[in-house]
């Protein structure tokens, strides 16, 4: 199955007769790489345009510092926007960053490892690109907690706010913080924003 999708304005949603199995999803996002895609947990596909040069540089910020931090503390692993998790709700959802405790980690099959695997990190971040709209960014984040997510970050360049998600509470708004400080699963990492806001 090929797409061209020339003219079309992303992020669409494809219904499909029949949900596509992990495997299926797989080959398709393989065969269409020049769009990035998720599952929702209708079976939906949402595909969406790679982010622009500045968005993918601001992304590349976040997982260099969020990877450092992880190799010094060294009780989880990494993960950039290609990663796809399955989730309990049956989505599979790629966030900007992510982080998974070694323990997660560890109890996913190995084979399961190389595809999209059932596992919800404990930490995700998601940034906004200059396509995104905000309130389908703030209800991933609620799916996000909703599917297992200990912690989440929304971090919004446009507005120079990040709205922080924990399960059980509303979100807290930070307005044109310096840097945010990780709690929970990732005490101790600290995401100083000057390179992003600048």
């Amino acid at each position: 199955m090929n797409l061209a999708l020339e003219g079309v304005e992303l992020p669409i949603r494809l219904r499909l007769e029949k949900p596509l199995t992990d495997l299926e999803l797989m080959r398709f996002c393989t065969v269409n790489e020049m769009v990035r895609v998720e599952r929702d947990a209708n079976g939906e596909l949402i595909l969406m345009s790679p982010s622009g040069l500045e968005g993918s540089s601001w992304n590349s910020e976040l997982i260099t510092e969020l990877n450092l931090w992880a190799r010094q503390d060294g009780r989880g692993k990494v993960f950039d926007s290609n990663g796809g998790f399955t989730l309990p709700d049956g989505s599979m959802r790629a966030p900007d960053a992510a982080w998974v405790s070694s323990r997660r980690w560890n109890s996913v099959p190995r084979e399961e490892q190389k595809r999209y695997g059932r596992v919800s990190p404990e930490f995700v971040i998601e940034l906004r690109s200059e396509s995104d709209r905000l309130p389908p960014l703030q209800e991933k984040m609620q799916l996000w907690i909703a599917n297992g997510v200990e912690l989440a970050w929304l971090i919004d360049p446009q507005r120079k706010v990040v709205e922080v998600y924990r399960p059980g509470q509303e979100p807290e708004v930070h307005e044109q913080p310096t840097s945010v400080q990780g709690s929970g699963p990732v005490e101790g990492f600290e995401l100083v924003l000057e390179r992003i806001w600048n």
